[in-house]
């Protein structure tokens, strides 16, 4: 069996890295301009989760590439045709 690539592993790392930053800037605009910390927080959290939420979907809608497809054809078992 294929080991994942050290970009498959990181990937997912990547997603909540990127989405802590967006929400940091979106928790850090509240503050700005409440000057509340509370709800400065709760933005900073209702961002993380809906970042991290869409750009797992969109990631997931993404068509694999040739080579990505030909692994996948590879993994899956062949049946009892050969196919």
């Amino acid at each position: 069996m294929n080991q994942p690539t050290r970009r498959d592993r990181l990937k997912p790392a990547e997603l909540i890295v990127l989405s802590a930053i967006l929400s940091a800037f979106v928790g850090l605009v509240v503050l700005m301009v409440s000057r509340e910390f509370l709800l400065a927080g709760i933005f900073f959290g209702v961002a993380f989760i809906v970042v991290l939420v869409v750009m797992a979907m969109l990631s997931l809608s993404i068509k694999p590439n040739d080579r990505e497809q030909h692994e996948i054809d590879d993994d899956e078992p062949q049946g009892p045709a050969g196919h």
